[in-house]
């Protein structure tokens, strides 16, 4: 009998999840409520089958991968599904949170009968040929989950209790999408006060990597910026507000809604980031 895996939500990750899962002979339920037409064809494409919460309830497995601001309403909801189907599927919360959120996620999953795993996904959707992303977990029930090698995801068994994936996932995307944040802010500035050529040209030849670094992950970035909102305080609050560390985090919040309010209106500092990444590319003068 082949397993059954709820993904919710089938955005660009859940559904590359959804495909790679299914081609292994999973069968692979979603939730559309309220979701876009583009959203519906995005997750048929992926082999996955639009299902109602008492359904989903019934799944072997349910990854929630979600933005960080959805995860907890989205527990409360199945919680009260499986609690009324009386089922224990394993619940995974895959969500970028901290090791706060991702306990009350599981205080709201404990009554339910579910059992829950912390889990945190680092790297891009998978691709064919590939392993990644990697799958950190971590909750006395991590184990029971070994099924998910079998059906081509990279997971990870990493040691300690609920809320070690969280901490791993916070600290990595911490150093990965708070470099985005930086090289963001600084572009801009530069390119405000008149000296991002130069400030190209010095990055060229002292930090080359750094530089093609940002010239992907800025244009990166742009469609996903208003995600990472939530996901940079999830980080502040892991930090605590005892650490001066939060305050760059609340900062890196804050350039994001920025972003995401220029993305909307098409405002200049979008065309500006665009033209330092392609900058970015191009040989600099010898």
């Amino acid at each position: 009998m082949s397993t059954t895996i709820a993904i919710l939500a089938p955005g660009a990750m859940g559904s590359a999840v959804a495909r790679r899962v299914s081609e292994h002979g999973a069968r692979v339920l979603t939730s559309l409520t309220g979701r876009s037409e583009a959203t519906a064809q995005r997750a048929a494409a992926a082999g996955m089958v639009a299902a109602s919460d008492a359904d989903i309830a019934g799944a072997d497995i349910i990854l929630s991968i979600v933005p960080p601001a959805e995860a907890v309403a989205l527990a409360q909801r199945l919680a009260t599904a499986v609690a009324a189907r009386r089922t224990t599927p394993i619940f995974v919360d895959c969500n970028a949170l901290n090791v706060a959120t991702v306990e009350q996620v599981a205080a709201i999953i404990a009554p339910s009968g579910a059992r829950f795993v912390d889990a945190g996904i680092i790297g891009v959707p998978p691709k064919p040929g590939t392993r990644r992303p990697a799958f950190y977990v971590c909750g006395e029930q991590a184990s029971e989950l070994a099924v998910l090698r079998d059906l081509g995801l990279d997971l990870r068994i990493i040691a300690g209790g609920i809320g070690a994936a969280s901490a791993l996932k916070m600290s990595y995307a911490g150093i990965n999408k708070g470099l985005t944040a930086l090289g963001t802010a600084m572009a801009l500035a530069a390119t405000r006060a008149g000296a991002v050529t130069t400030l190209r040209d010095e990055l060229a030849e002292s930090q080359p990597q750094m530089l093609a670094r940002f010239a992907v992950a800025l244009p990166d970035m742009l469609p996903k910026a208003y995600r990472w909102v939530a996901e940079m305080r999830e980080i502040a609050g892991f930090l605590g507000p005892d650490d001066p560390a939060h305050l760059i985090f609340e900062g890196a919040a804050r350039l994001f809604e920025h972003i995401a309010s220029e993305q909307d209106k098409g405002g200049r500092d979008i065309d500006h980031i665009l033209a330092f990444a392609e900058m970015a590319r191009q040989p600099t003068k010898s």
